[in-house]
C-alpha cells in the first residue's frame, strides 16, 4: 500500500486522477490523502481520506502535518501551491525521520523562486534570459510597456502591464513589495519538468499558453522544441529540482526565450503535459518503490488540449431519493462471516481441523491460506485451496432488517441496485446464497464490466446504473461500509453517500466519519431516513 498526502489539493482534481490512473496502469494500492482548512475543497472528493490541517502560515502547520503523517505512515508528501513549500523544505528532515519523504526541492532553491529578484538572476547564472527587475518604481529606466507584479506572487495575482510612468506610480502605491521590469511581448510558454530524487530529469514537455484565465491554462499546445529542451536542462543541472517545476518564459518575435518565473511544483497544467505522454505520476509510484525511472521522450508533439470546469457536491441538503445503490460486502452481511465459511470449506479439503488456525492468522492480519500450507508443507497445493476458497457455496446471512428495508423501499417506488466488487463466480454464490438476486432491480458486479480496473473507486458502474434507471444522480444515493474506496465514485458524480457503520466490520477501524457523508448504524435507519 502506497499512501500519499497532497497538501493544498484545492481545484487540483486532475492531478489526482493523474495518479489513480498510474496505481491502476502499474497495478499498485494507492490511498491519497488530501489536506485541507476548511473541507470543502472540491479535490477532497478525489481522496480517499481527508485530514484538517490549520492555516499554512499558522505556526502549528508543520507540527499537524507531522501527527497526520506519523498516525496514517504516510509515505510521500506532495505540496501543490507555493503557500507552504518553503517552510515544508526548511522541515524536510523531520518528515523523514517518521518515514515520510517529501517531494520538495532545497530550501535555498526554494528560495530563489519565492523571490523574482532572486529568481532573475538565478536564470541569468543558467545561461538563460530574463528581463532584469527593480525594486522601486523611481529607479526604473528600461522603458515602456513595464510590468509590476509581487515580489512573491503567483496565479498572477496583482500583476499588471503599465504603459507610462503615472500608471506605475499608481499601481506601485496599491502592490505592498513589488518588481518593476520591462514587459516582454510574445508568446507565452510553460515548461513542466519532472526531476528524480536527485534532480535528474525524466521529462520536460513544453507547450504553448494559448488562453490562460487567473494565471492558469485553459488551452494549451505541447511544442517539443529543441531549443527549449535544451534550455530547460540547463537549468535542472543548476537547480536540481526534486520532482515537479514549472518554468515560464515568454518567446519574442526575434525567437528569444525571456525566462519569467520558476514554480517548484505540479503546476495547474500539469496533468495536461501527463495526458502526452510524462508519466510523472506513474514515475513517482515507481519512485516509491526504489524503481529507477528512464528518461520519457515520446511526448505527443503538437497535441492542444483545453480545459473545463466540473461541479463537485461538497454538500448534499435535502434531496428526494428515487433510487438507492446497496454495496454487498460487509455492508449487507458479515464479510467475517464468509472468510469463516471459506475457511472451513479449505479445512474440510485438506482433511479437516484448521479452521481455527486460519481465523488465528487472519485475526494476526497475516495471509491466512499462505501460512498454514507453508505450516503443513504443502505450498504446491496453494492454487487449489484458493480455488476452493473463492468458489465455495458460502454460509452467510443478511443482517438485521436487511431485506424488510428492501422491500420497505421498493413499496415506496423507489430503485434498489447492487454494486460489488470481486470475482464474479464468487459474488454470484454470495447472491444467491443470501437469497437476494430479486430484491434488486439491477445488480452489477463490477469484473463482469471488463476485469478489476472497473472496481471501485472507479465511477463507471455508478454511471451505468444511473444511465439505466434514467434518473439524474442527484436523485440517487450509494450504501456502503468502506471511506477508502466506496464513496469516491458515487460522491464524484454527486450521488448522495450513506455509511454504515458496523462494529463488527473488517473496515470497522480505518472508517472515520467523513463531512457530508451521512453515517447510520442499523438498516431500520436507513429506511426510515429514505422512506419519509
Amino acid at each position: 500500500m502506497i499512501r500519499i498526502l497532497f497538501t493544498g489539493v484545492g481545484r487540483r482534481v486532475e492531478l489526482l486522477q493523474a495518479f489513480r490512473n498510474a496505481a491502476l496502469v502499474l497495478n499498485k494500492d494507492l490511498m491519497i490523502y488530501g489536506a485541507d482548512m476548511t473541507g470543502t475543497a472540491p479535490a477532497l472528493a478525489y481522496c480517499n481520506y481527508v485530514r484538517r490541517v490549520v492555516a499554512m502560515k499558522d505556526p502549528r502547520y508543520i507540527d499537524g502535518l507531522l501527527s497526520i503523517c506519523r498516525e496514517d505512515n504516510i509515505d510521500l508528501l506532495i505540496p501543490t501551491i507555493d503557500t507552504d513549500l518553503l517552510v515544508l523544505a526548511e522541515n524536510k528532515e523531520k518528515f523523514e525521520r517518521i518515514g515520510t519523504r517529501v517531494m520538495i526541492s532545497e530550501p535555498d532553491k526554494i528560495r530563489i523562486c519565492r523571490d523574482k529578484n532572486n529568481t532573475s538572476e538565478f536564470f541569468v547564472k543558467c545561461g538563460l534570459r530574463a528581463p532584469m527587475p527593480v525594486n522601486d518604481w523611481r529607479e526604473y529606466a528600461a522603458g515602456y510597456p513595464a510590468f509590476i507584479k509581487p515580489k512573491d506572487g503567483s496565479s498572477s495575482i496583482n500583476a499588471y502591464k503599465v504603459d507610462n510612468v503615472e500608471a506605475l506610480k499608481i499601481y506601485a502605491e496599491q502592490i505592498e513589495d513589488y518588481i518593476v521590469q520591462p514587459f516582454v511581448s510574445g508568446r507565452e510558454y510553460t515548461i513542466d519538468i519532472f526531476c528524480d530524487w536527485n534532480g535528474e530529469p525524466v521529462s520536460i514537455v513544453p507547450r504553448e499558453r494559448m488562453q490562460v484565465r487567473s494565471g492558469e491554462v485553459l488551452k494549451t499546445r505541447i511544442c517539443m522544441d529543441d531549443q527549449m529542451i535544451d534550455e530547460a536542462k540547463r537549468l535542472c543541472k543548476e537547480y536540481k529540482p526534486c520532482g515537479p517545476i514549472t518554468v515560464q518564459f515568454i518567446r519574442d518575435e526575434a525567437g528569444t526565450d525571456w525566462f519569467i518565473e520558476i514554480n517548484p511544483r505540479f503546476g495547474g497544467g500539469a496533468p495536461l503535459s501527463m495526458k502526452a505522454g510524462a508519466r510523472s505520476a506513474e514515475t513517482i509510484l515507481k519512485l516509491l518503490d526504489n524503481e529507477k525511472p528512464e528518461y520519457q521522450g515520446d511526448i505527443a508533439d503538437g497535441a492542444v488540449y483545453s480545459r473545463f470546469d466540473q461541479s463537485v457536491c461538497i454538500s448534499e441538503g435535502k434531496r428526494r431519493i428515487k433510487g438507492v445503490i446497496f454495496d454487498l460486502d460487509d455492508t449487507l452481511y458479515s464479510e467475517k462471516e464468509y472468510v469463516q465459511s471459506g475457511y472451513k470449506a479449505v479445512s474440510d479439503y485438506l482433511c479437516g481441523g484448521y479452521e481455527e488456525k486460519l481465523l488465528e492468522f487472519f485475526a494476526a492480519g497475516k495471509p491466512a491460506i499462505d501460512e498454514l500450507l507453508r505450516e503443513l508443507g504443502r505450498e504446491s497445493e496453494k492454487a487449489d485451496v484458493l480455488r476452493i476458497y473463492r468458489y465455495h457455496k458460502p454460509s452467510i446471512h443478511l443482517f438485521s432488517d436487511v431485506r424488510e428495508t428492501l422491500e420497505r423501499l421498493s413499496a415506496k417506488g423507489i430503485k434498489t441496485g447492487l454494486i460489488t466488487d470481486g470475482r464474479p463466480e464468487g459474488q454470484r454464490n454470495k447472491i444467491a446464497a443470501l437469497g437476494i438476486e430479486k430484491l434488486f432491480d439491477d445488480i452489477i458486479i463490477t469484473d463482469e464490466l471488463g476485469g478489476p480496473q472497473f472496481r471501485k473507486p472507479c465511477d463507471i458502474a455508478f454511471r451505468i446504473m444511473a444511465t439505466r434507471w434514467k434518473l439524474p444522480t442527484s436523485e440517487i444515493a450509494y450504501i456502503g461500509d468502506n471511506v477508502s474506496k466506496d464513496f469516491q465514485g458515487p460522491r464524484q458524480i454527486g450521488m448522495g453517500a450513506i455509511l454504515v457503520r458496523n462494529p463488527d466490520g473488517i473496515y470497522y477501524e480505518d472508517n472515520e466519519v467523513i463531512n457530508e457523508i451521512t453515517v447510520v448504524d442499523s438498516f431500520k435507519k436507513i429506511g426510515d431516513l429514505l422512506c419519509r
